[in-house]
């Protein structure tokens, strides 16, 4: 591959993909045209079964084998979920008490949330390809971090923010029966309905990628009727990009140095690095709309946009830079 196809792949990867563009066109289609009254009821009830529905997808697809098999190499997953459920937290609480000239004191619950999130799954395991990883463990290790995402993330956003009145006592209940239940009975069907849903792959991946966008679309819908553009000023949308970049940047130097320290293969190093700097927005934002109160769920998931568009830009140049190292002997 010559020079100039080479820097053209790459850049074509900085792109925003057509979903991403949907996501943030659902939030200005809210932001015009936001739901309301009898109807905000009616999508809200169709929000609860589509969250409900993700999460049986999310259990129905997750291959029990290959956590089970991942897990040989536990210290390489002890190190992602280590950083995914320790020091990712740990860092956006941080960020999130910063001076209000820093850190927006409306979005300060988005970013605390944002560090409690799992790790994404698709993204992961392609950008480990890319980089010529080992794509075994990248499968294991964003599997597992979903499959404990479904408790973890809750509870950690629970600790962090119900003294705060961010997430009520009613939460726990949505959790249960929106997120919890969906997610075993996925599990459990899975030895029965995995044939179809391999089959029906394009298809389900479309009504889930739907679902989010409703959830989307209902949790912003009722944060501009709340007067969220109120709160959250262009200068305050700087300031989040700033701080999730810093964020990134600091999760990449930390799985990075955690891979050298532990003296992981270069392979090891790349499926840490692309599952320990995750989020994944296709898990937070039917978990944001289970935690959080209709009027917060907007506040809560614009971090989380923000970090995921961020995070698969960077990304995108860290894979190709890996894949060029190991190209670069062979072509001499």
């Amino acid at each position: 591959m010559s020079r100039g196809s080479a820097r053209a792949s790459w850049l074509g990867r900085l792109k925003p993909d057509l979903y991403l563009v949907l996501i943030f066109a659902t939030a200005g289609l809210a932001t015009l045209a936001p739901v309301r009254g009898a109807a905000a009821e009616g999508l809200g009830l169709a929000t609860k079964l589509a969250i409900a529905f993700v999460f049986f997808m999310h259990g129905a697809r997750l291959s029990r084998e290959a956590v089970v098999q991942g897990l040989i190499h536990w210290r390489l997953h002890l190190v992602v979920l280590g950083v995914t459920f320790g020091l990712f937290p740990l860092l956006c609480l941080g960020l999130s008490i910063l001076p209000d000239g820093v850190t927006p004191p409306v979005l300060a619950g988005g970013l605390i949330f944002l560090g409690c999130i799992p790790s994404t799954i698709q993204s992961s395991i392609g950008f480990t390809a890319i980089a010529r990883g080992n794509v075994a463990a990248a499968v294991a290790a964003a599997s597992a971090s979903n499959l404990l995402g479904v408790v973890v993330t809750p509870a950690l956003t629970a600790a962090l923010l119900h003294a705060e009145g961010q997430v009520s006592s009613a939460a726990f209940q949505a959790i249960a029966f929106q997120l919890l239940a969906p997610f075993a009975a996925g599990q459990v069907l899975r030895r029965w309905i995995a044939p179809w849903v391999a089959a029906k792959a394009r298809m389900l991946s479309l009504a889930d990628r739907g679902s989010i966008l409703l959830v989307i679309y209902v949790a912003f819908s009722g944060a501009v009727v709340e007067g969220v553009w109120r709160q959250v000023g262009a200068d305050d949308l700087v300031r989040l990009v700033v701080l999730c970049t810093v964020l990134l940047a600091a999760v990449l130097a930390a799985t990075w140095g955690a891979s050298r320290a532990f003296g992981f293969s270069r392979e090891d190093e790349i499926a840490v690095v692309f599952c320990g700097s995750k989020k994944s927005l296709a898990s937070g934002a039917p978990m944001a709309a289970a935690l959080f109160p209709p009027a917060g769920t907007g506040l809560a998931i614009l971090p989380l946009m923000l970090f995921h568009q961020i995070q698969l830009m960077a990304c995108a140049v860290i894979a190709q830079r890996y894949a060029a190292r190991d190209i670069a002997p062979e072509s001499r």
